[in-house]
């Protein structure tokens, strides 16, 4: 599948019992990440696990063009030779980010506190994003972006020739944001430091203090604070990168509302700052179990074993929403083939993701049958327990790779077949999903 090419119609239909492994590509986050960093080491940074969807591979490109040497040496097998922090070269040609609005964030991040400048773009979905909540703190690094109206791409960033270290509160919880200021700071002389209200994925932190930088983290009444020390000497690392949790979330949720099904899905990460999904699912009855709990590449994981399970309605904690945002999609589904209303708030986020998904999953949801309640930041939706799905509907995906999977997993327990207008994005994220889906037991096919 090719997330810049022809719309791929794609649906799904009631299905048998799933069962056997689901092994789910590396986790997309950390992928993005352990090129960036190597690129911004000294020496060569080995990974094997890397996902090889769209977005990664955009990012390795992009790696390329500001001078890094990055080479594929097999399935999930890379090399980047670095160029150091301060190092990156000045592109010759416009970095095309595709569908990938982390890439692209963490990229001008990175680039931001050096003495060169690149002009950025993407698919039609990332030129609709907001790109002022990363230019913004950026700017106080010394940087100048110039983009559409919005603050949108096309945008053409020059570095900071004499940057400034940064104090800065992060204006809504997101990870990239966070990330982009951080790797920005680690040309700053002196200390970065970023509060958050609330604490988002920390694999950035995680990382950087894997390749070397000094980063520390402590709670205080300010909110959440993430130290750099500037101008540190980045070490090539050996990345191990575990599976998915936002991958591994459609064939966990699958096997919960496909009666019979019993499945495995090895080595998935269980960060705490990314398994809020697990735990909701668990509240809402789900059968699944945690085993052989171990470290993988500086990060917790775990094998998951998941069964069907009767499923009931719950409201997810509104502070639960940064380790799972996500994941709602998909939990959207879930909650259809529950009994009861399950309630999810705090979703405001969803607005500017690949799509505003909230209104996605909501416009498709009714597509087939289900009935829901939105507002600016909450998705309500009524489960009609796990028959009583009507579905027969075609969704909308807007480009968004997370909608087209939830509906591509709502038609494997749906009464009726389940389409969306193009599956395409899929491959942004999860290129495996239908072989991997459909080797368990699913019917999902191409139109």
């Amino acid at each position: 599948m090719s997330g810049h090419g022809d719309p791929i119609r794609m649906s799904s239909q009631k299905c048998g019992p799933l069962s056997g492994v689901a092994e789910v590509p590396g986790d997309k986050s950390i992928s993005h990440r352990a090129l960036i960093l190597g690129a911004l080491s000294v020496g060569e940074t080995k990974i094997t696990g890397l996902l090889e969807g769209e977005d990664v591979l955009d990012t390795a490109k992009a790696m390329r063009a500001f001078g890094a040497t990055v080479t594929q040496h097999g399935a999930g097998e890379w090399s980047v030779q670095g160029v150091g922090v301060g190092g990156f070269a000045e592109p010759e040609q416009v970095i095309d980010c595709g569908n990938s609005g982390t890439g692209v964030r963490l990229i001008m991040g990175c680039m931001a506190t050096s003495d060169i400048t690149a002009t950025f773009t993407g698919d039609g979905s990332l030129r609709k994003r907001p790109m002022g909540r990363v230019t913004d703190p950026i700017a106080l690094f010394g940087a100048q972006s110039y983009g559409r109206q919005g603050g949108r791409l096309p945008m053409t960033v020059v570095g900071a020739a004499d940057p400034a270290p940064v104090t800065y509160t992060t204006p809504m919880a997101s990870a990239q944001v966070k990330s982009a200021v951080l790797l920005a700071g680690l040309n700053a002389p002196g200390q970065t430091v970023v509060i958050e209200k609330v604490a988002t994925r920390d694999h950035t932190e995680r990382m950087l203090r894997g390749f070397g930088a000094d980063v520390t983290v402590e709670d205080t009444p300010e909110g959440h604070k993430i130290t750099l020390q500037g101008r540190p000497e980045l070490v090539a690392q050996t990345v191990a990168v575990p599976r998915d949790p936002s991958s591994a979330a459609f064939p966990v949720c699958a096997a919960l509302i496909v009666p019979g099904s019993d499945i495995m899905v090895p080595g998935v990460s269980q960060n705490p700052t990314r398994n809020g999904l697990f735990t909701t699912l668990k509240e809402m009855g789900g059968d699944i179990e945690f085993l052989n709990e171990r470290e993988e590449g500086g990060e917790p994981v775990a094998d998951l074993r998941v069964r069907h399970s009767a499923l009931h309605g719950i409201e997810v904690p509104e502070e639960r929403a940064a380790s799972m945002i996500d994941e709602y999609p998909v939990l959207s589904v879930v909650a259809a083939f529950a009994t009861g209303t399950t309630v999810m708030k705090g979703v405001h986020e969803l607005r500017v993701k690949e799509s505003d998904r909230i209104d996605a999953m909501a416009r498709g949801l009714e597509a087939n049958g289900v009935s829901i309640e939105e507002d600016e930041d909450t998705l309500i939706v009524h489960g009609m327990g796990q028959d009583g799905v009507p579905g027969g509907g075609v969704a909308a995906t807007h480009l968004d790779h997370r909608i087209a999977m939830s509906f591509m997993i709502m038609g494997l327990a749906a009464q009726k077949p389940v389409s969306v207008d193009d599956g395409s994005p899929i491959a942004t994220s999860f290129p495996i999903f239908e072989p991997l889906l459909n080797g368990l037991g699913a019917k999902i096919t191409r139109d």
